[in-house]
């Protein structure tokens, strides 16, 4: 019995899409200069921030943010400490 090549196709992607997102860099593996180099190299990256928990780090100018987002400051744990950082996320207060 042969196994059809789509469901062959489908194991493939769902592997390699497995794979893909544990890939996601380790904030607590790296100093913060490595963080720092690798969100303004990429523009926008998702970062592995805890066991459970994650988050998508952008660049403090540039349009990584959808309207009405903007880079806003925010702190990733690190091995030398807590590192600044921006993510995307609505200014409090804002006027209408």
């Amino acid at each position: 019995m042969s196994i059809p090549l789509t469901a062959l196709t489908t194991a493939a992607i769902l592997l390699v899409a497995t794979g893909l997102s544990e890939a996601r860099p380790d904030t607590r593996t790296m100093i913060c200069q490595q963080i720092q180099q690798l969100i303004q190299s990429k523009r926008a990256v998702v970062l592995t921030t805890g066991p459970n928990t994650y988050d998508r780090y952008v660049k403090q100018f540039g349009n990584e943010c959808d309207w009405p987002q903007v880079p806003m400051s925010a702190y990733v744990p690190t091995r030398d400490g807590r590192c600044p950082v921006y993510k995307c996320d609505e200014p409090v207060g804002r006027v209408p």
